[in-house]
């Protein structure tokens, strides 16, 4: 049908012209510039700071010790990036991070996060996802697929109640079949990247596995495969598969002197 191969060279062009590969070998949808991220990065992290207060002086300068240690081990090209963290006041236990090095972590997740070691957990997977230029694929994707089912709708004459039927139950089976699952393999992803950086920095990678219990602690979660996040024992079983390699960074990085000190306010 010509529909059909429409929508194949629609997505052969994209995936021809934009596929770059992550830090840990994954192929990559990549369609926007980075210095259109990093401004959109920018001012949201602006936005941010105006609508969230923000933390004590001794609390910003916890998560930057944190940081600064983790951002010391990234290679020069990397380190080189406007890295900044801010701490704001909020019971969530929640941290991000935005295109252009600007992440930020709340209070609540500091009483989560029980030591230095358990926060560089949290620091470094938030890294990871900029390192492995996450937010650029999760628009991409998006906008790739909001393309297809687009050319679809036009090519095939959906038109009328049953073609809309139709259409929002593609879109659905988009969210959950395409969005959702790179959200998730976004999240393990930077959960790898960041324990292996942790792990650089000489922080303990195995607080990571501490952390994610304290969080499994803290309330529940919807079924993987409707959540944007995977659950705390996939996540678990995922850097345990990995916490041999760690572990080996680790002793690496404490020979060669690495050793954060940054006391807990």
């Amino acid at each position: 049908m010509r529909w059909i191969r429409t929508l194949a060279v629609t997505t052969l062009v994209l995936t021809l012209t934009a596929c770059t590969t992550s830090p840990t070998g994954r192929q990559q949808l990549t369609l926007v510039s980075d210095a259109q991220l990093d401004e959109m990065g920018r001012e949201a992290f602006e936005q941010y700071e105006r609508d969230l207060p923000a933390a004590g002086a001794a609390s910003q300068r916890y998560a930057q010790c944190v940081a600064d240690a983790l951002v010391a081990v990234l290679p020069e090209r990397e380190r080189d990036k406007n890295w900044q963290i801010r701490v704001f006041e909020s019971e969530q236990a929640n941290a991000f991070a935005l295109p252009g090095g600007y992440m930020g972590v709340n209070t609540g997740l500091l009483q989560v996060a029980e030591n230095q070691d358990q926060l560089a957990a949290v620091v470094g997977h938030e890294i990871g996802h900029v390192l492995a230029n996450h937010a650029n694929e999760r628009v991409s994707t998006q906008t790739s697929t909001q393309l297809a089912l687009s050319v679809l709708s036009s090519a095939a004459g959906m038109r009328g109640p049953g073609g809309e039927q139709l259409m929002g139950a593609l879109g659905l089976g988009a969210q959950y079949g395409i969005l959702l699952p790179f959200s998730r393999r976004h999240e393990s992803e930077a959960d790898v990247i960041g324990l292996q950086l942790m792990a650089d920095a000489g922080f303990d990678p195995r607080a990571s596995l501490a952390l994610w219990e304290n969080m499994s602690a803290n309330g529940g979660q919807p079924p993987a495969w409707m959540s944007t996040h995977p659950s705390h024992g996939q996540r678990t079983a995922g850097l345990q598969a990995q916490m041999d390699d760690a572990m080996s960074r680790y002793e690496q990085a404490r020979q060669a002197g690495r050793q954060p000190n940054c006391p807990r306010p």
